[in-house]
């Protein structure tokens, strides 16, 4: 399967949600470049941003058990790598 770059924004709504954000992201550590979490300000929300590489199927994977987890909101990009060496 073809891998491809992902963006992936987190909403979390509530402090005692991110013990559980923060399993399911280190569970599919393997497919993600960078992170940056983020408070805001004077609300109990936080955002946590991802940068990914790897298939769908291992995006969809960490996407769909993110989306499961209660007062928490995901939304993703996700785009096909160009291989340069291949006309288009």
């Amino acid at each position: 399967m073809e891998k491809r770059i992902g963006s992936v924004l987190i909403l979390l709504s509530g402090k005692d949600t991110a013990p559980i954000v923060n399993a399911v992201i280190s569970k599919h550590s393997s497919i993600i470049i960078g992170r940056q979490g983020l408070p805001v300000k004077g609300d109990n929300h936080a955002i946590i941003s991802l940068v990914l590489e790897g298939t769908t199927d291992q995006i969809g994977s960490l996407t769909g058990q993110l989306g499961r987890i209660e007062r928490v909101q995901v939304k993703s990009v996700v785009l096909k790598l160009i291989n340069d060496d291949k006309e288009i």
